[in-house]
């Protein structure tokens, strides 16, 4: 039995006549301690798919498990990363995070509360940090808060929806190291979203494309044999390295291009001639400036002229 697994889900969006197809027949499993990236394009519905194994929403058809029981709404064993942190602005880092830890253990004391928003602020390295807004954050460090904040919970799988994307390059080669940090101290399972081939390689077991959309689906498991730890300096030198990638990309590319519609469509082109710059301005009088004209607009007469 899988630890989490969707299992021949289909889900879309919108009314029956204008309804719109997003994942067909998706089909996963994870291993407890396992880390898995999910690498595809921007639309195709990757965070649909990570909206699933959290709970935020149901399959139309087929299931979302987790040890075997039906998801049917979020958990604290599955924490989430979003995209654009999800931080409320009037809060301090220690109050971000505290906010989960109160909603998730009640029934500590407040001292072990506290110490356990410290503690997961402290992994982050956010301790100077602890007393300050969103606002007085870098993207960067709220990215750092939203992490802390899910792993202070205490969840058996994190999920990261693009949790990277729209930091800068040394940034996200940071953030990068803290998310192999944390799987290492602490074996968590791990489901990465990305649209990033190399940031998947760099740090996952295994990789699986998501087929462009509408009605994407994920295709064949790539086990990633590169051995740990990975240096993101040498990693390209690894044969294996350029083998996933290229087996990776390639795929992804087919399956865009496999979507691709063509259209057959008559073009009316509008009743207008192109501008004569030979002719001066007067030439036109009628239209008031120089410039194309519509062919009906010419107009041919007799003129008499006494010699």
């Amino acid at each position: 039995m899988a630890f989490l697994e969707i299992e021949r889900a289909f889900k879309g969006y919108g009314p029956k006549w204008n309804r719109t197809e997003v994942l067909s027949d998706i089909n996963l499993e994870v291993q407890e301690g396992e880390f898995v990236a999910i690498v595809g394009f921007s639309g195709a519905g990757k965070t649909t798919l990570i909206n699933l194994l959290s709970g935020l929403i149901t399959p139309d058809k087929g299931a979302a498990r987790f040890e075997g029981k039906p998801i049917t709404g979020p958990g604290p064993e599955r924490g989430i990363v979003f995209q654009n942190y999800s931080l409320l602005p009037w809060l301090t880092v220690h109050e971000n995070i505290a906010l989960a830890v109160d909603q998730v253990f009640p029934q500590w004391s407040a001292a072990k509360r506290r110490e356990q928003v410290e503690k997961f602020i402290a992994m982050v390295n956010l301790t100077p940090a602890a007393t300050k807004l969103p606002r007085e954050l870098s993207g960067g460090m709220r990215q750092r808060v939203s992490v802390a904040r899910a792993l202070a919970t205490g969840p058996r799988v994190l999920l990261l929806d693009e949790p990277l994307s729209a930091l800068d390059a040394l940034t996200r080669a940071n953030l990068q190291d803290e998310v192999t940090r944390i799987k290492r101290e602490d074996d968590t399972t791990i489901v990465l979203i990305t649209n990033d081939p190399d940031e998947a390689i760099l740090l996952a077991d295994r990789v699986i494309p998501l087929t462009a959309g509408p009605n994407a689906t994920l295709g064949m498991s790539i086990p990633i044999t590169i051995p740990r730890p990975r240096d993101r300096k040498t990693i390209a030198e690894y044969p294996d390295f350029k083998r996933i990638r290229l087996e990776l990309v390639e795929y992804l590319l087919k399956s865009a291009h496999s979507r691709k519609a063509v259209l057959d469509r008559k073009l009316v082109l509008p009743d207008i001639e192109p501008e004569d710059l030979s002719l001066p301005r007067s030439v036109l009088p009628w239209i008031g400036r120089r410039g194309p004209i519509r062919r009906n607009e010419i107009k041919t007469a007799e003129v008499e002229v006494e010699k």
